[in-house]
């Protein structure tokens, strides 16, 4: 069973003029395969720096703590070695990738975290498996990777990957943003899937708690000012969504 573990994570982002920023200051959390964590905060208190410092994004620069997935040092690691150990990110907003087929992308994908390619035969079901699921004409295996998607389409696509590469550990960065009443639920479901398998750790960031009423997190944390203020089971969420986040931000405006 893998676990994923935060200590003392402090992370700053270089401005434009060359100074650092700080935006984490010191996140502590440990998330083990099976489990739900979501991670809930009002825009700018630093939800999406940690996902993208474990991601290994080069913008932001890590200034204390450690990150470590089954005891190995995921901040030691390139942002490939990251995803060849287990981890994985859906994107808030995913970027296009002219001239790849979302077929192609897939398939290097699984080539490359496995170590070797999956058998043609096999992957071409597994994949039109994964898109019927989702909901997917099949034509889009041939589209180029997120080009002229809708923000639906793009997050289906973030969760066919989360369902055929199979992550150790993945992190939801606000999945929600952008989907409508029907495409929140099949996106949800995909990732319910993912969860009934018990092998993946599951960090849903989100300002919401609408996504929460199909995903049912274990947890849950306050994310406020670049820390967690706050934790506990799926009854915060519902205190959040009736109290906002204010008590909070006054909390560590003090």
């Amino acid at each position: 069973m893998s676990t994923l573990e935060i200590r003392d994570l402090q992370v700053s982002v270089k401005l434009p003029e060359g100074e650092l920023k700080p935006i984490l200051a010191g996140v502590d959390l440990t998330v083990k395969a099976g489990e739900t964590h979501a991670i809930m905060g009002p825009n700018g208190s630093g939800k999406s720096t940690l996902a993208y410092s474990i991601a290994g994004h080069p913008k932001y620069q890590i200034t204390g703590g450690t990150v470590t997935l089954d005891g190995e040092d995921v901040l030691a690691m390139t942002v490939d070695e990251r995803a060849r150990a287990g981890l994985f990110l859906a994107m808030q907003y995913p970027v296009e990738v002219p001239g790849v087929s979302v077929a192609n992308f897939l398939r290097t994908a699984k080539t490359a975290i496995d170590g070797e390619a999956p058998k043609l035969r096999t992957w071409a079901g597994e994949l039109r498996g994964a898109m019927e699921k989702l909901q997917m004409d099949p034509a889009f295996a041939q589209r180029n990777v997120n080009e002229g998607f809708s923000g639906g389409e793009k997050k289906r696509h973030e969760i066919m990957q989360l369902e055929l590469l199979k992550p150790k550990m993945a992190i939801l960065d606000e999945t929600d943003s952008g989907l409508d009443i029907d495409a929140l639920r099949i996106v949800s479901e995909g990732v319910n899937r993912v969860r009934a398998s018990g092998e993946a750790g599951l960090l849903l960031i989100t300002h919401y708690t609408r996504i929460l009423r199909y995903i049912k997190p274990d947890f849950v944390h306050v994310f406020v000012a670049g820390k967690i203020v706050q934790e506990g089971g799926p009854e915060l969420a519902e205190q959040l969504e009736a109290e906002g986040y204010e008590r909070y931000v006054a909390g560590a405006r003090a």
